[in-house]
């Protein structure tokens, strides 16, 4: 069984940086896409950011310029660098992937279970 184990969250102050990581533990073929979303309880779960395979990136417009997702593929592990954090970017983390898990197999959709970031002061 693939499972998606993130870490990095936790409390920082205004201004401070944080880089969370997601890697895939288990059996597994590939992983193509990742990304990251996060979710303020009593909203909508939102994109922060992606990374395909090849290393094409998107963020979310209100991350641009202070966050940065990258990849290493030897370790199949992603990556969200978080600088200049403000209280908005509160919210649980999660990390998803399209993994193959064996040849042949199409792709599936993983989820982490979040990591908590917490801006404050």
């Amino acid at each position: 069984q693939v499972q998606l184990v993130e870490s990095g969250g936790g409390l920082v102050q205004p201004g401070g940086s944080l880089r969370l990581s997601c890697a895939p533990s288990g059996s597994f073929f590939s992983i193509g896409t990742m990304g990251w979303y996060r979710q303020v309880p009593g909203n909508q779960r939102d994109l922060v950011a992606t990374i395909t395979n090849g290393g094409v990136t998107n963020y979310v417009d209100s991350v641009k310029g202070r966050f940065t997702i990258s990849r290493d593929d030897a370790k199949n592990t992603m990556y969200l660098q978080m600088n200049g954090l403000n209280p908005e970017d509160t919210a649980n983390y999660l990390c998803y992937a399209f993994v193959r898990r064996r040849v042949g197999d199409p792709w599936q959709n993983y989820w982490g279970r979040g990591t908590q970031v917490t801006v404050s002061s």
